[in-house]
């Protein structure tokens, strides 16, 4: 059983921190899932308030009853939770800082997704093949907060600007990441909730993570 950190809890909700590989819902074919194991850890039944791809490590809400879920579902809706995340990415963007405002098709129907990115570093690696030479590739580190919440929406967003997440073989460039695996040993997805802002009677707490090592 994936044992998960708890970062702080009151009567209705806990903060933890994901580990990446863990699914956050159980199902078909899923042997372990947060839903499952952290009820099993904490000895009651837990509620998720919103949900982060199972290669995605970081922060996470998860209620204790019912009535918690519905409220901070609600809170996280209306923006007064904030969530910031952090991609190691394969290419560059054309600006430094921005909002990507492409919609995304999700059940069959057009829906508006807004981004906000901001570069903090940008790098190159070098790796050297017998088939095709010396081969330079673009690294930038990005900081992301969402205003909307669709799915896969940081993956496709920065899939489609042409700098997708190192480790996504769903939406990013397959072909790279079988040599970023070779050269730097990423087999994941590289993308982090490092942020996480909530309100609580006395005022905001936010709780941040340090940078993932493999990050």
């Amino acid at each position: 059983m994936n044992q998960v950190t708890i970062l702080y809890e009151n009567e209705e909700i806990f903060v933890i921190d994901k580990p990446a590989g863990l699914a956050v819902q159980g199902g078909q074919g899923i042997s372990h899932s947060l839903d499952v194991d952290f009820a099993k850890q904490t000895g009651q039944k837990v509620y998720l308030v919103h949900r982060l791809d199972k290669d995605t490590r970081g922060l996470m809400l998860v209620a204790k009853s019912p009535q918690a879920a519905s409220k901070w579902t609600k809170l996280v809706a209306s923006k007064m939770v904030q969530k910031e995340y952090i991609a190691l990415c394969v290419g560059r963007l054309n600006e430094k800082k921005g909002l990507i405002k492409d919609s995304l098709i999700q059940h069959g129907s057009e829906k508006a997704a807004l981004t906000h990115y901001q570069v903090e570093k940008e790098a190159l690696l070098t790796y050297n093949s017998d088939s095709t030479g010396e081969l330079l590739i673009p690294l930038s580190l990005i900081r992301l907060k969402l205003e909307t919440g669709r799915m896969h929406q940081i993956r496709i967003h920065l899939a489609k600007n042409d700098c997708p997440i190192a480790g996504d073989d769903q939406h990013g460039n397959f072909k790279i990441n079988k040599i970023l695996k070779k050269a730097s040993g990423i087999k994941r997805l590289q993308l982090a909730a490092v942020k996480l802002t909530i309100p609580l009677e006395n005022g905001e707490k936010v709780f941040e993570l340090p940078l993932p090592f493999e990050l």
